[in-house]
C-alpha cells in the first residue's frame, strides 16, 4: 500500500508541529524546512485545519499548533482522514469496468489488507513518531 504525497505531508506537517510545541509555526517555514511547495502546504493546512488536526490563527503572530497533545493525534484517523480512498484497485472505484470483478476473490481480501494496516497504526500517535530520542536528529535535520 501506498500513501499519497498528500498524507505524506500532513504527517510531515504534524511531525513539524510536535517538534515545536512552544511556539506557532507558519506554513512558509515548514515549506522551507521539508524543501516543499508552499501552495500544496497550504491545502494540506486547510484539510488539517478542518479535521481539527491542527489549530489555525491568523494576522500578525499567527501561525500552526496542535490542538492536542501528540500522543492524542491517532495516525490511523490522520491517516484515513487524509487519503482520498484506499481504492488500491480498479473494481474499488465507482467506475469500475473491469470485467471479471462478479467472479474476483481480490477485492475482500485486498479490503481486510487495508483493515489491517489501519488497525496496526491505530495503537500508534504522533508522540510515537516524534519519540524522545528521535526528536532532537529530526529538529537538527530540519534547521535551516
Amino acid at each position: 500500500m501506498r500513501l499519497t504525497q498528500y498524507t505524506d505531508f500532513s504527517l510531515r506537517v504534524l511531525i513539524y508541529l510536535g517538534l515545536h510545541p512552544d511556539r506557532r509555526c507558519t506554513i512558509q517555514e515548514i515549506a522551507e524546512a521539508y524543501k516543499i511547495s508552499r501552495n500544496h502546504l497550504m491545502k494540506v493546512v486547510r484539510q488539517l485545519a478542518a479535521a481539527g488536526f491542527v489549530t489555525s490563527t491568523r494576522g500578525s503572530g499567527g501561525g500552526l499548533t496542535l490542538p492536542r497533545a501528540p500522543e492524542k493525534i491517532n495516525l490511523a484517523e490522520v491517516i484515513a482522514e487524509m487519503e482520498p480512498d484506499f481504492a488500491m484497485v480498479e473494481c474499488f472505484r465507482g467506475n469500475n469496468e473491469c470485467v471479471i470483478t462478479p467472479a474476483c476473490h481480490l477485492p475482500p481480501m485486498l479490503a481486510r489488507a487495508t483493515r489491517a494496516y489501519l488497525d496496526v497504526l491505530r495503537d500508534y500517535t504522533l508522540a510515537d513518531v516524534l519519540g524522545e530520542s528521535n526528536a532532537a536528529q529530526m529538529q537538527h535535520l530540519l534547521e535551516p
